[in-house]
């Protein structure tokens, strides 16, 4: 395999994963948003919570499309770009993509349509259960897709078939159930609530500095502070659960993002800064925080974190393991299948490490003549790029806590000092518009970056995972992706950009009626109390 259609490969396939995902936080978070609005207006039955809904939700609405189309074309690549992997681990992959089709996708396509048109069509009620199956939709669809990517980061209920030469799924329980699937689902569902908070925030304190729609704005300003302060609260409390499952299941992503290259006595610290330098094996300036990832990876004050130096040594024990499974492998073939008791044997014991002796593919082709440089090449290999892991993730802690002080500052300003908010704060949470979804980006880039250099951890190596093309075809259909997702982004940020300075749509016969009838109950007389027998 060429590895410049691997890269290439990689390139678009990022690409696309990383636009789709501009998209997805802010339908999860504003999908509920909306519907605690219209909870609200059905409670109230104050039309002022009728406009704030119409308007944040035309808003989703326009996101909700783009990311669509976005996320169909990103699937499209598992077979053009990506027929191996397709074939290799189809049968686990697919499922839960299935299911998310079948299920969630339908569920959520069909709700939102009646979301648009049923305003006048469904009655209050009915039209508030349509609004939160919208949101209920949004999430489980978010849940089948993190659960096939939490497969690829912990590849639980399956096993490899020597007879198929393919991966074949054991447990559609662990599957669905694996404790990575579930950490990245909390944690990628509060940072969607967190980006659609920080978005109805800035967007509402936009209209405040402009002098427009105060109403509206105010209202939308105590909603996004109070949820976005429980949401922000939660990606930290999640975000540490996910930081535990992955030294669990993935023990050189945390080395890689600690900048951990030699084993430390337990309790490990947390490096806060430091200048991660590969060749050396040494994070230079490095400032430390005693016992802190001992208790965030291991729960515990007396349990080692391996550092990079030692995993490489495991992996080069493991890729000898799995040349034996190889071995084994090879005979299953040549027999077609029929082979001694002994050789099943030895394949059930190796057969784990397999997918290491596969990582000996990038140099030889037969994994059982590879020279002891190659087997030490290919255990470090194991290595992702420390430097990009380690500064994207404090990049996004660091967002994540200013996060938590942005809405404890608005939530105690909306709740206890009437709303009174300086300019200079408002025009913070505008600048800060954009700055959640740079986080969700670099988390994005930590989990599938960390991975490498695996397509499915410890089973397929991202090397065998691309289809046969040429590098010509992969330049022609990314300049391709490119040009259609630059028009693609035009188009949703001039949607994006016309209605909300167009505004909330205002009925005002509807207002007016309400007004009316509230002064009526206000200026109706109070029940004379009746005398006491």
């Amino acid at each position: 395999m060429d590895i410049d259609v691997v890269e290439l490969s990689r390139l678009q396939f990022a690409m696309t994963a990383l636009y789709h995902f501009l998209f997805v936080p802010l339908t999860l978070g504003l999908s509920v948003i909306v519907a605690i609005m219209e909870t609200v207006y059905v409670m109230t039955d104050r039309p002022i919570w009728r406009q704030m809904t119409k308007f944040w939700g035309t808003l989703f609405g326009i996101n909700f499309v783009l990311g669509v189309a976005t996320g169909i074309t990103m699937e499209f690549q598992f077979g053009m770009n990506w027929s191996y992997y397709s074939h290799y681990v189809g049968d686990i992959f697919g499922a839960p993509l299935a299911v998310e089709g079948l299920m969630a996708f339908f569920l959520e396509a069909t709700f939102v349509g009646l979301f648009f048109f049923g305003w006048d069509r469904l009655s209050k009620r009915a039209h508030l259960i349509v609004a939160w199956l919208v949101a209920i939709g949004s999430n489980f669809s978010a849940l089948w897709i993190l659960i096939a990517n939490g497969w690829m980061q912990n590849p639980v209920g399956a096993a490899f078939n020597p007879l198929t030469m393919r991966m074949e799924m054991t447990s559609f329980f662990d599957v669905v159930f694996n404790e990575v699937a579930q950490a990245k689902f909390v944690h990628t569902v509060s940072a969607g609530y967190v980006t659609a908070s920080v978005f109805v925030l800035g967007v509402s304190a936009w209209y405040l500095l402009k002098g427009r729609h105060t109403d509206l704005a105010r209202r939308s300003i105590a909603v996004a502070a109070s949820f976005g302060l429980a949401s922000a609260l939660s990606v930290v409390v999640l975000g540490d659960e996910s930081g535990y499952s992955v030294t669990l299941s993935q023990k050189m992503k945390l080395a890689a993002i600690e900048g951990m290259w030699e084993t430390q006595p337990a309790p490990a610290s947390f490096t806060l800064l430091g200048f991660p330098d590969q060749k050396a094996r040494e994070t230079h300036y490095a400032i430390h925080v005693p016992y802190v990832m001992g208790l965030i990876g291991t729960r515990s004050l007396t349990r080692e974190i391996p550092g990079i130096a030692d995993l490489v040594k495991q992996a080069e024990t493991r890729i000898r393991s799995g040349i034996i499974a190889y071995n084994a492998l090879m005979d299953y073939r040549a027999n077609k299948g029929k082979v001694a008791d002994d050789v099943a044997r030895t394949f059930e014991e190796h057969s784990k490490d397999l997918g290491f002796a596969l990582l000996l593919k990038r140099y030889v082709d037969d994994p059982r003549q590879a020279t002891d440089t190659q087997i030490a090449q290919a255990a470090n290999d194991t290595v992702p790029t420390v430097w990009p892991l380690f500064w994207a993730f404090r990049l996004m802690v660091a967002l994540g806590f200013s996060f938590i002080g942005l809405m404890v500052w608005f939530f105690w300003m909306s709740s206890f000092r009437n709303m009174r908010f300086p300019r200079v704060a408002l025009r913070l949470a505008v600048i800060l518009i954009p700055a959640p979804w740079i986080a969700a980006e670099l988390g994005w880039f930590v989990a599938e970056f960390g991975r490498q250099p695996w397509t499915v951890d410890g089973v397929l190596p991202t090397a065998l995972s691309a289809s046969s093309l040429s590098v010509a075809d992969l330049a022609i259909t990314l300049a391709g992706f490119v040009l259609f997702y630059s028009v693609l982004f035009i188009i949703e940020m001039g949607l994006m950009v016309k209605y909300i300075r167009k505004g909330p749509y205002i009925d005002v016969s509807e207002t007016n009626r309400w007004q009316s009838d509230h002064r009526d109950r206000l200026s109706a007389p109070a029940p004379l109390a009746q005398p006491a027998e």
